[in-house]
């Protein structure tokens, strides 16, 4: 069996390493000039940035594993512990998001009426029989206000969505199933920590922490680097597809590179490209799969860095603070990129991470560099009193940023995959479909190359 998979990034490039790693023959195709999508680490002045991803969670051992079988996994690396610390701007200032749902009832990031509301989550109603938005499914468990903050800050810092049309079931699939087995998520939450102390062994002691806020030593391009050289010369940059057909029981790929059009055979398939450009090869093979491909869609993002010379800036407090869309703001938040993770900066710099755009605001990403530059240091200065002038600026446009888990994206999913059945030896992977994490997508490519090896 032969295996072409079309995209180099960070799904593309897992499933390969796996299959190749199994001994299965594989061929992978990336239309650009470097491999990693959007996984794109910089260094320039003093300074370490990232174009797409800032770091993953820790929580699972998928990316650990990965990492070992690299020889690489010495190289992860923990964010400082300030990191945290974490801060909503709410009610016109930062605000320390809490810790626990105790010390929520102490904190001031909502009001005390909606703490009181957030109370009344035990007595919260059954879901309705529908796919809810993640809006109305908060606003269901802990009331307008606590929904308008504390949820749509959580989402914004994922998804860069809208609270309101964000699929609950789709994008925070874990949280709803904790509602279907106990109505309640602060009963839920308590039954499964009870469950977890009671099945650890004598003096274990409290269950450890779901996992830290984690990237490499060098950035996110020490994973793409090290698994671009695991698969050497199977995997060809500048290799655009532009047509696919059946052959037979198999497949038969167009590629054009370097100038050249060719034509390459597979026994399998995988298409870990972005869904618009996986609907465009869809699109002569079954019209309609392609149309559901297409329709997912995406939230622009601008990322723009500033960095400051040493003695500038104090180093500002913990991983960084969003903002939730309420505050009619022009940013939807700030990673501290050298608070939490210092070896990315040298000699006492200061590197924050500006996020513009998103779903709502999509108008703002098609700024140009200055002008954006220009928007994220009036918002520091309003939200955060910061005033020092940057030394480096960096700006990146990522019109199709982040995929959006709409309501009905279940649905479209089921569609999708029962038109991709009907296509034997054809497969869809990447962060459109069923996880837009780092870890969901070698998650994903894991489960695949499990598959296909069978």
């Amino acid at each position: 069996m032969n295996v072409v998979i079309v995209g180099g990034g960070i799904s593309g490039l897992a499933l390969a390493h796996g299959l190749h790693s199994r001994g299965t023959a594989v061929t992978l195709l990336e239309a650009a000039s470097h491999l990693g999508g959007n996984i794109q680490t910089r260094r320039r002045d003093g300074f370490i940035t990232e174009a797409g991803p800032n770091s993953f969670v820790d929580r699972e051992p998928t990316l650990r594993q990965l990492a070992a079988s690299l020889g690489i996994e010495d190289r992860i690396r923990t964010a400082d512990p300030s990191a945290k610390r974490r801060y909503i701007y709410s009610r016109g200032k930062l605000r320390q998001v809490p810790s626990s749902p105790p010390a929520l009832l102490k904190s001031d990031v909502v009001p005390l009426g909606a703490k009181l509301r957030m109370m009344g989550e035990l007595f919260t109603r059954r879901a309705p029989d529908k796919d809810e938005s993640l809006a109305e499914f908060g606003r269901r468990h802990v009331g307008r206000t606590a929904t308008e903050v504390l949820v749509d800050a959580m989402q914004t810092g994922i998804y860069a969505g809208d609270v309101e049309a964000l699929s609950v079931g789709a994008v925070f699939p874990k949280v709803v199933e904790l509602e279907k087995q106990h109505r309640s998520l602060v009963l839920g939450m308590a039954r499964s920590q009870a469950a977890a102390r009671k099945a650890l062994p004598p003096g274990e002691g409290a269950p450890k922490p779901t996992g830290a806020v984690s990237s490499f030593d060098g950035g996110l391009q020490v994973l793409v680097d090290a698994l671009a050289r695991s698969l050497g010369p199977a995997a060809r940059t500048g290799a655009r597809v532009v047509g696919l057909r059946r052959e037979g029981h198999g497949w038969r790929l167009s590629v054009e590179e370097h100038g050249q059009r060719s034509e390459l055979a597979a026994d399998q398939v995988v298409l870990a490209v972005p869904a618009y450009v996986a609907a465009e090869l869809l699109r002569p093979l079954d019209e309609k799969l392609a149309g559901r491909v297409e329709g997912i869609a995406y939230a622009p993002v601008a990322v723009v860095h500033l960095g400051f010379a040493p003695g500038s800036l104090p180093p500002p407090d913990g991983f960084g603070f969003l903002i939730p869309t309420l505050e009619r703001r022009r940013l939807l938040g700030v990673i501290h990129a050298s608070s939490t993770f210092p070896w990315r900066v040298e000699d006492g710099r200061v590197l924050l991470t500006c996020m513009v755009g998103g779903a709502k605001r999509p108008d703002l990403v098609e700024l140009d560099d200055e002008a954006l530059v220009k928007l994220a240091r009036e918002e520091l200065r309003e939200l955060a009193g910061i005033t020092a002038e940057p030394s480096f600026t960096e700006v990146i446009h990522w019109k199709r940023g982040i995929p959006q888990y709409n309501v009905g994206h279940l649905a479209r999913m089921a569609a999708i995959d029962e038109g991709v059945a009907r296509l034997p030896g054809l497969h869809l992977l990447g962060n459109a479909y069923k996880g837009v994490g780092l870890t969901d997508c070698i998650r994903n490519a894991n489960a695949l190359v499990d598959t296909l090896t069978r």
